[in-house]
């Protein structure tokens, strides 16, 4: 039985993205540890299949309900290689580090050194074999990944796994007008809620209401991830400004919880990055923003920092903080 160096080569990343260590999507403590692989083989040595796949639905069922915490695909990848599923252990230690670096919290460079020191531990051709496909999936040479992971994950897979979701990616990359690749694709969106690339490869390869919806998403699941620039452009382009003020841009969500942040602190000062969206041209964001902002006029603090803020402007910025003045 071959160690598990999957979760062992993956779980030195956890050291590096400590900003989520120790909290849930509900906020309460819990170990930064990945739980170590579930022991899956009977005493006579066989995998006892049953556990095994009890096992992937109920982390199946965890991430279609929107739940995926750190550590959990670390823990998935340890249970596949213990029943003998390399190909599944490795795309589960991939989707592991694939979240963190959509959520901004390891670099590009760490995820493709991750892949490329699995293949140097040669532990194998199934293991080579799928760290190939994965590092071709990661470095966008979608011919090449789609290729090789046809190889390894076939038409008996759950049609929302993660191996399927990288197929389908490569579809569409390679076809954006694939209809049944695209229905496929926002088929499984339930299971990929909280993951940024998901949203972003939609965002790409869609169009119009439903690109912008997938950017949007996106953009909430990871504000600060290195899709969510990107993502501003496409709204951007959608609601009918140029490029460049995509990055100006902030989704609904965002502006709520800007100023929710500013009202409990009470420090008008926290809303100084939605000056940027208040100076855009007219378009759906600047008009929700302004409207938010107006409300806050009743408190005398918030009145003031508009009302300097206005002083200190001119042009369109002058103008819509004068508006909010007036509350």
């Amino acid at each position: 039985m071959k160690i598990l160096f999957f979760t062992l080569t993956f779980m030195s990343f956890m050291l590096i993205f400590p900003a989520c260590n120790g909290r849930n999507s509900q906020g309460r403590t819990e170990s930064t540890e990945p739980k170590p692989a579930l022991t899956l083989r009977q005493n006579d040595g066989e995998i006892d299949t049953s556990m095994y796949l009890k096992s992937l639905d109920e982390f199946a069922e965890l991430e279609r309900s929107g739940t995926w915490l750190q550590g959990m695909a670390v823990t998935e990848s340890g249970i596949r290689e213990n029943a003998g599923d390399y190909a599944g252990a490795v795309a589960a230690a991939y989707k592991e580090m694939a979240l963190a670096y959509g959520r901004g919290l390891i670099q590009k460079k760490d995820v493709e050194q991750g892949l490329l020191n699995l293949l140097e531990i040669d532990a194998g051709h199934e293991v080579n074999a799928a760290a190939g496909a994965v590092l071709a999936f990661f470095r966008e040479q979608w011919a090449e990944a789609f290729a090789a992971l046809a190889l390894l994950f076939d038409e008996y897979e759950e049609p929302d796994s993660f191996g399927r979701w990288m197929l389908l990616v490569c579809m569409l990359e390679k076809n954006s007008e694939d209809r049944r690749s695209i229905a496929a694709y926002r088929a499984i969106r339930a299971r990929y809620a909280q993951f940024p690339e998901y949203w972003y490869r939609g965002a790409k390869v869609f169009s119009g209401a439903i690109a912008a919806d997938y950017a949007e998403n996106c953009i909430n699941s990871s504000s600060r991830g290195p899709f969510a620039d990107e993502c501003r452009k496409i709204l951007a382009v959608h609601i009918g400004l140029k490029t460049d003020d995509g990055l100006s841009i902030k989704t609904k969500r965002e502006i709520e919880t800007i100023i929710s942040q500013s009202v409990n602190a009470a420090n008008p000062s926290l809303l100084d990055s939605l000056l940027p969206l208040i100076n855009l041209p007219d378009n759906p964001y600047t008009v929700y923003a302004t409207g938010a902002l107006r409300a806050l006029t009743q408190i005398p603090v918030f009145r003031d920092y508009f009302g300097a803020q206005a002083s200190a402007s001119s042009g369109r910025l002058a103008e819509r903080l004068s508006y909010i003045c007036r509350g």
